[in-house]
């Protein structure tokens, strides 16, 4: 797991750093340490967090459902249809 700098803006987060964030966040909040306002200001992040995940997620999908439609069996598929 790499060490997630928790002052870097989401948006700019890649997968491997969100997620390790998110599962850091998740173990602040499940040791119940902290106050209200640090477990709202942690749910507030793990939930952008969650969200960024998602993001690269489904942008990873996106690419693989490209390169099966542009690929081989795409092409042997299509030739057979015309």
């Amino acid at each position: 797991m790499t060490n997630p700098d928790p002052a870097a803006p989401v948006a700019e987060l890649g997968y491997e750093a969100a997620r390790d964030e998110l599962v850091r966040v998740v173990h602040a909040l499940e040791s119940g340490g902290a106050s209200l306002e640090e477990s709202l200001a942690l749910w507030e992040r793990g939930n952008a967090l969650a969200d960024r995940c998602e993001e690269w997620l489904q942008g990873a999908k996106a690419r693989l459902d490209a390169a099966r439609a542009s690929g081989p069996a795409a092409t042997a598929q299509e030739a057979g249809q015309a």
